[in-house]
């Protein structure tokens, strides 16, 4: 797969160098790898942080898509990354595609990585903004090509390619329709997204990349602040659980792009989410974390639902009696999974 994609270091060129190890894996560094890292002192604001990466993917003709509908309903109730854009030609042998370029796409994963407590580990959120390139192709080239271009756009934020691992399989796999080929990034020790070289099983002519990460982990990797701190700003020390801050601020993207809680479907899921919220949680309400979070969910597109509008209905859900409701601390291994 190596030799079809441009020469063991991916078309990088000279100033990297290549790590075979076993069972297929490689690593690709830059020869200065071992260069310290220093933290801007100054981070970006998140419109900041999200302006610099629209700029990058334009300078090279790249322009941004406007993100999927929050509510999928297809193979999942929600959309769960800027991939699914690409479902009619990698699924469906169809010759068109939902979105293509950047794209900054809001999501909701409820399978995230927890600690032995079930609560959330650093680096891991409910809902994020994918940052995402999504392009079909018609020559493996353009993989690299992209794969190439992405550093230069971490590199426009400060993540420049001598701290940067490159590193992955050298198979393919397949699920179900689609077969694939995956490299991954890390900034020093952090994974920092991947990109995927994509085709439909039945016509491998009819081909994809999908290059992805995660706003809130780039800034992290850029900032090298503490997570809760990071994404949660002032309310990091309010005292509440952060799996409970995660779930208001996930439950503000679902209720602010329409989405209200119902017994099943996209609004099942909101129910499950907010059903894990004490309703002692938040004595003097939750306006100032909705406020907050409606005005980030809102950097990427806008919400069809007023911010004091989504307080309402996120409080009424919180106190709302019977089955399902909780008025003590939640399991937090319980009623997560999609």
């Amino acid at each position: 797969m190596m030799e079809l994609l441009g020469g063991d270091r991916l078309g990088l060129g000279p100033n990297w160098e290549v790590v075979q190890g076993p069972d297929a894996h490689f690593e690709i560094r830059h020869r200065e790898h071992g260069t310290p890292y220093r933290p801007p002192t100054r981070p970006h604001s998140w419109a900041g942080l999200l302006d610099q990466l629209e700029s990058s993917f334009r300078a090279a003709g790249v322009a941004r898509a406007r993100p999927l509908p929050t509510r999928w309903g297809r193979e999942t109730e929600l959309t769960i990354s800027a991939v699914q854009a690409l479902d009619p030609l990698l699924k469906d042998g169809e010759p068109y595609v939902y979105r293509r370029g950047y794209l900054p796409q809001p999501v909701v994963r409820l399978t995230r990585e927890r600690n032995g407590t079930g609560a959330l580990r650093d680096g891991f959120l409910t809902s994020f903004v994918n940052v995402s390139r999504i392009e079909p192709i018609t020559q493996r080239t353009e993989f690299t090509n992209i794969l190439d271009h992405w550093l230069t756009v971490l590199s426009s934020i400060g993540l420049h390619a001598r701290h940067i691992t490159i590193h992955g399989r050298n198979v393919v796999w397949r699920r179900r329709e689609v077969c694939g080929f995956t490299v991954h990034f890390r900034h020093l020790d952090l994974p920092i997204g991947d990109i995927v070289l994509l085709w439909n099983a039945a016509d491998p002519n009819s081909m994809a990349v999908d290059l992805g990460s995660g706003l809130e982990r780039l800034a992290w990797a850029r900032t090298c602040q503490p997570w809760r701190e990071l994404v949660l700003g002032r309310f990091a020390t309010v005292g509440a659980a952060p799996d409970v801050l995660d779930a208001i601020r996930t439950a503000t993207l679902l209720v602010g792009n329409g989405i209200s809680p119902a017994p099943r479907g996209a609004g099942g899921i909101l129910r499950r989410i907010l059903g894990s919220v004490p309703a002692d949680a938040a004595p003097l309400g939750v306006s100032a974390l909705v406020r907050t979070s409606h005005g980030y969910w809102s950097l990427t597109s806008p919400m069809a639902v007023p911010w004091p509008e989504a307080v309402s209905v996120i409080e009424r859900e919180i106190h709302r009696p019977g089955p399902g409701t909780n008025h003590s601390v939640p399991n937090p291994q319980a009623g997560w999974s999609s």
